[in-house]
């Protein structure tokens, strides 16, 4: 069985990859979107076979779909990240970049047919009306939103709305066993891009960023903020799994950690113009201790701020090889609600390099090199990993960096074992975890009724029964691995999704990071470098 599982891990988590880097590629462009009009021989051949086709074909036929294949086609033929957003989709990627919707804000599970709240956002409009977890919500005005198999998207349609506008919920609370009516003013309600942030050690502080949004920076300051005034005085910065975003968000993220008139990156376009990027005095953590940790799915704008601070001898880089995607895009607005995303330009970190890796042999081997990397064994040793002396670059210190393929890390951290990362495929793409916890939750809330966030993280500890029940749950959905050589790490993760869904992801992410080999790294090179501050140079491949 553990054969098996090797053998479809890699493949799974080149999906992931896939999914996510295509996420980001859509995602990453300049602010300022060019309309194009202009008219030529092969524009107007287009136009006319759209139209005969529309006016004379024998059957009826939607040429919006014919439209909407042939712009696929033609980026296609492009790079992998120019990419078509048709108007079904535009909506969400749009919110999603902007930082936030208009709802009713909860998050929850279509539980036995009803909608079930798993938790609502701190002091938005359901938290504001006294929803709770576990709330089941059985109507929305006069829409019945149980008894039947609702699509995700439908219920997400029908509680959205307007910002300022009202609906009328019909709420069963099973704890009290009664039904409520409260009517919910729907308003802005936050998409975060900053997952979580603590502080790691008594003068360390952590900040996860899971994109780069419009409102990341101003979340990625007011975590500092409440770090530094806890005592941070070193951070630790965890981009691993980011796709990336906006440039300019990137660049600004960049300049907290640069001295002033650094250079950030650059990018040229196809006529060879060149557009740099330098810090400014701005930066609130300038000559202060930085650890980024990056993964083979940290990308794009994710990978502008490690090579940023690589490149300009600041900070550490801790991981493994990032996934490569040096491309620039700009949206244009196709004019029905569409829009493409168009790459424009190459961008090249400070010492000149570009880390877009190769996409001459086509989409399908883009995305596919993933699992080379898997099978030549560069996520297990850093020896592993290919460089060509061509693409080699020296920063101003004189350390040696490469262009080509991605970001290699300052310290190396070999990926998991196949069962420590089917663990984290559990909780982080196919949420088992939270799934099986909040059914758990759902037999009895009151359980954890006493526990303050102090209490349940230093005097909570997951008992075998619990480890037993979620081990029948993962079974009976066909997941077989040798759970129990994972137990430590399991118990781990299902106090931290009860921990998620009573009080809040920091300190989820604070208990899971007990069990993050990267984190330990960042630890115990940290105490290293203060250890050898007074005796010398401390070599970061040991």
């Amino acid at each position: 069985m553990k054969k098996k599982y090797s053998y479809i891990l890699p493949t799974l988590i080149a999906l992931a990859v896939a999914i996510g880097i295509f996420i980001g590629g859509k995602l990453h462009f300049n602010d300022t979107p060019e309309k194009l009009f202009s008219t030529n021989s092969k524009k107007d051949k287009l136009n006319r076979l759209i139209d005969y086709i529309d006016y004379e074909y024998v059957d009826d036929i939607n040429t919006d779909s014919i439209v909407d294949v042939t712009v696929n086609n033609i980026l296609g033929k492009l790079d992998p990240h120019s990419v078509y957003i048709p108007k079904s989709e535009m909506e969400e990627v749009s919110e999603n970049m902007k930082g936030d919707f208009v709802g009713i804000g909860v998050s929850f599970y279509m539980y036995k047919d009803t909608i079930t709240v798993i938790r609502t956002i701190k002091n938005g409009p359901s938290y504001i009306r006294g929803i709770k977890p576990g709330d089941r919500i059985l109507m929305a005005d006069s829409d019945t939103l149980f008894g039947r198999r609702i699509p995700n998207s439908t219920v997400v349609s029908t509680l959205k709305g307007k910002e300022g506008s009202k609906v009328d919920l019909k709420v069963f609370r099973k704890s009290e066993n009664k039904i409520m009516n409260i009517t919910v003013t729907r308003d802005r309600v936050p998409i975060k891009s900053v997952d979580a942030y603590y502080m790691l050690t008594r003068d360390m502080g952590y900040i996860k960023i899971n994109r780069f949004a419009e409102s990341t920076f101003g979340e990625f300051k007011d975590a500092l903020k409440k770090l530094k005034l806890r005592g941070a005085e070193k951070l630790v910065l965890d981009l691993r799994d980011n796709p990336g975003g906006y440039l300019g968000i990137a660049e600004k993220l960049a300049d907290e950690f640069l001295e002033d008139d650094k250079l950030i990156l650059y990018t040229k376009n196809k006529k060879g113009r060149i557009k740099k990027a330098f810090a400014t005095k701005k930066g609130d953590f300038e000559d202060k201790p930085v650890y980024v940790l990056i993964n083979e799915r940290s990308a794009s704008a994710s990978e502008i701020i490690a090579g940023a601070l690589q490149d300009n001898d600041v900070g550490t880089i801790i991981g493994r090889r990032s996934f490569g995607k040096g491309l620039v895009q700009r949206e244009m607005d196709l004019g029905d609600g569409s829009a493409v995303r168009l790459t424009v330009s190459r961008y090249y970190t400070p010492t000149g390099r570009s880390i877009q890796k190769s996409y001459k042999k086509g989409h399908r081997d883009y995305y596919q090199t993933f699992m080379e990397r898997y099978s030549s064994g560069e996520l297990i040793s850093v020896d592993s990993i290919k460089v060509a002396d061509s693409l080699k670059f020296k920063t101003p210190k004189g350390k040696i960096v490469y262009g080509g393929g991605g970001i290699i890390p300052d310290v190396f951290v070999p990926i998991g074992s196949n069962e420590e990362e089917a663990i984290e495929s559990m909780d982080d793409t196919y949420e088992f975890f939270s799934r099986f916890i909040f059914e758990h939750l759902e037999k009895d809330r009151n359980r954890y009724a006493e526990f303050t966030k102090n209490q349940f993280l230093d005097e909570y500890g997951v008992d075998d029964i619990l480890l037993d029940e979620f081990i029948q749950f993962m079974l009976n959905r066909k997941i077989k691995i040798d759970f129990y050589a994972q137990e430590d790490k399991i118990k781990a993760y299902l106090k931290a999704n009860i921990a998620e869904q009573l009080f809040s992801p920091n300190i989820s992410a604070q208990i899971k990071g007990e069990h993050d080999t990267m984190l330990e790294k960042v630890k115990e090179l940290d105490a290293a470098i203060f250890k050898q501050s007074e005796i010398g140079v401390l070599d970061l491949e040991n």
